[in-house]
């Protein structure tokens, strides 16, 4: 989910590499779009199994910053590390502040009780980037209890927030000397097989909330992107471009099954290896994309749609759920569809807005967040939050409902 800019219908431009060595690749982004809609679907209760697109996000996120790390300048020590998290924190951060400051009030006044209350008692957690963690440690089921949370989906940005901590560091480690790659190869391809194994064994309990939202257990579609941009996978480089399309479809179309018929937490083997062949599969599809240029797949994905829904995912993402508890309740006058037309829509609006006059003055340090000025307002936002954390009274416990059914 977060990992995070124009290509036309025709073959996605492989664009000038980045300063870590490594081109934008379009078709990328609208695998992201993709993602970011099978996740909106399902939480509007129209796609069983359209959670799985947090996955394909993982396996993107752990795709790109592998190559973004093994790609930068060598023996950067410390001070690259710090780089690389400034330049996250940069890229993630405003955003989700942002959401954040306008998120509280606005469950003030339109959520419910429970919403409000949930919401202050999340919001530490939410800062300090482990909201996951809470979770299974107060026992909120994912699959039952999130429908009164509102920052319930920052499950899958704390978990790559962790990823990003941890990662760099072991990189730096061992990606030394000639086999550096091969080094780092290895190193995920072991924590593939220890994350799945958690997998396998915390997946038969009963509440399967830890196996599903624990850093260590999600590690496996991290790992796998990983693994992805290493050395070892890009024989699938050589494949002629017929080859490539058809193992693009084949693929495309498992994901896409898996997102129709997968459901929830009550198919069989979801923690017995599906989610695990699921990412395989996706890692596979970005490894072809990204090392075939002009497949069929990547055009489709690089087309404007996709590839404008990618761009917009991280802050699409954030948005989707906090409207979506307050709005969908509020609209079943216009039926299921009607209503998940309209939050969707509402959330596309404050994206596409969040994106050009927050995310991107941050990224690219130009407007209103030139110089100084930038860090100073997030760190003003940063501030009002703690202020209505502090001022807003947390409600009494079981003074008011949320109605479940308009949701799932």
């Amino acid at each position: 989910m977060s990992a995070f800019p124009l290509a036309s219908a025709a073959p996605p431009r492989h664009r000038a590499p980045r300063p870590g060595g490594r081109a934008h690749i379009a078709a990328l982004d609208g695998l992201r779009g993709f993602a970011v809609a099978a996740v909106l679907l399902f939480h509007a209760g129209q796609l069983s199994g359209g959670f799985l697109g947090v996955d394909l996000f993982f396996v993107l996120s752990g795709y790109l910053i592998t190559g973004l790390l093994l790609g930068a300048a060598p023996g950067g020590g410390p001070a690259a590390l710090v780089g690389f998290w400034v330049r996250r924190a940069r890229r993630l951060l405003p955003a989700l502040v942002v959401v954040v400051v306008v998120t509280v009030p606005l469950v003030w006044v339109l959520g419910t009780v429970e919403q409000l209350r949930f919401a202050l008692g999340d919001l530490p957690w939410v800062a300090a980037q482990a909201v996951n963690w809470h979770y299974i440690a107060e026992g909120i089921g994912y699959w039952n209890a999130s429908d009164t949370r509102v920052f319930a989906h920052l499950w899958s940005i704390a978990v790559e927030w962790q990823f990003y901590l941890v990662w760099p560091v072991a990189l730096a480690v061992v990606a030394r000397g000639r086999h550096a790659r091969r080094t780092v190869a290895a190193v995920a391809g072991a924590g593939v097989l220890v994350s799945l194994a958690l997998t396998v064994t915390l997946g038969a309990a009963v509440d399967t909330t830890r196996a599903y939202e624990g850093t260590d257990t999600r590690a496996v579609a991290l790992l796998l992107g990983a693994l992805a941009a290493t050395t070892p996978p890009r024989c699938l480089a050589g494949l002629p471009r017929r080859a490539a399309d058809a193992l693009c479809l084949l693929l495309a179309a498992g994901l896409a099954v898996a997102w129709g018929v997968t459901d929830g937490e009550k198919a069989p083997l979801l923690f017995k290896g599906g989610l695990f062949l699921h990412s395989v599969a996706a890692a596979l599809l970005i490894v072809v994309i990204a090392q075939v240029p002009g497949t069929r797949a990547a055009r489709l994905a690089g087309s404007l749609l996709p590839r404008r829904l990618g761009e917009w995912s991280y802050s699409l993402y954030l948005w989707h759920w906090p409207v979506f508890l307050v709005l969908l309740p509020r609209l079943s006058g216009l039926g299921d569809w009607g209503a998940t037309a309209v939050a969707i829509g509402v959330s596309l609006a404050a994206a596409a807005a969040t994106k050009r006059f927050v995310e991107d003055p941050v990224r690219f340090r130009s407007g209103w967040a030139r110089g100084r000025r930038g860090p100073i307002v997030v760190a003003v936002l940063v501030l009002a939050t703690v202020a209505l954390w502090l001022l807003i009274p947390v409600p009494v416990p079981g003074a008011g409902t949320v109605d479940v059914d308009q949701l799932r």
